[in-house]
Order: structure tokens, then C-alpha cells, then sequence
């Protein structure tokens, strides 16, 4: 009975996020007047929901690997904030922070596994 009022709240949850995703997008303070700024606003609600579950699985997480992937996928919706602060912003610096941090966070996750399966970093 505890699991389905958990997963009905949950549930509840999401369908609110994704309505208030749907309905007002994020506000842009750089440049407003950008054709396609409410698809930026929205990717920009997306991603929020998206790191806040990664975040919930990486606290959370059962297992090692869990928490693993759910860093990886952090990282690459680090990678998605830049790209869309690029597009909005229309700074291409951002571009190379994302590109340093796919590397950096690739690196990362092959250290992390080899850790959790035993093995040394020379094998």
C-alpha cells in the first residue's frame, strides 16, 4: 500500500512538471527577441527534471553501477546546459566546457567501474 501512494505522488508529480513544461516555458533574460525561444525555455525545464531525477537515483541508488550511470547521465545533461546556453547566449565558450566535461566525465565513469570491479587502472 506504501509503494502505490509513493508511486501515485510520484506519478502526480511528473504530469504536473510536464504540464508547467508544456504551458509556460522558461523565461530568457539574453536574448529575448530569439525566434525559437520558448523550445530553448522548454528544453531548459527538461533538463531541471531530468538532473533532479539523476540526482534523486545518484543519493538513492541501490548499487554502485546504479549510481555510476545515473553520474554519466548527469553529465551529459551538464553537456545539454551548455549547448542550449550557447544557443541562447551565442557564445561558443560554452561549447568547449561541455566538450571538457564529456571528457572528464567519460574518464570518470571508466575510473568508477574499474574500481567497482576490482581491477587496477594499468589493466
Amino acid at each position: 500500500m506504501k509503494k502505490i501512494i509513493r508511486w501515485s505522488i510520484g506519478a502526480v508529480l511528473l504530469v504536473t512538471i510536464i504540464t508547467l513544461i508544456i504551458v509556460r516555458p522558461f523565461p530568457f533574460l539574453f536574448y529575448p527577441d530569439l525566434p525559437y525561444i520558448g523550445f530553448l525555455g522548454r528544453a531548459i525545464y527538461v533538463l531541471i527534471l531530468a538532473c533532479a531525477l539523476c540526482l534523486y537515483r545518484i543519493f538513492r541508488g541501490p548499487t554502485g553501477a546504479d549510481r555510476i550511470v545515473a553520474i554519466d547521465i548527469f553529465g551529459i545533461m551538464i553537456i545539454g546546459f551548455c549547448a542550449v546556453l550557447t544557443i541562447s547566449t551565442n557564445r561558443s565558450w560554452y561549447i568547449d566546457i561541455g566538450i571538457a566535461w564529456a571528457l572528464q566525465s567519460f574518464i570518470g565513469t571508466l575510473a568508477l567501474s574499474k574500481y567497482l570491479e576490482g581491477r587496477g587502472f594499468d589493466e
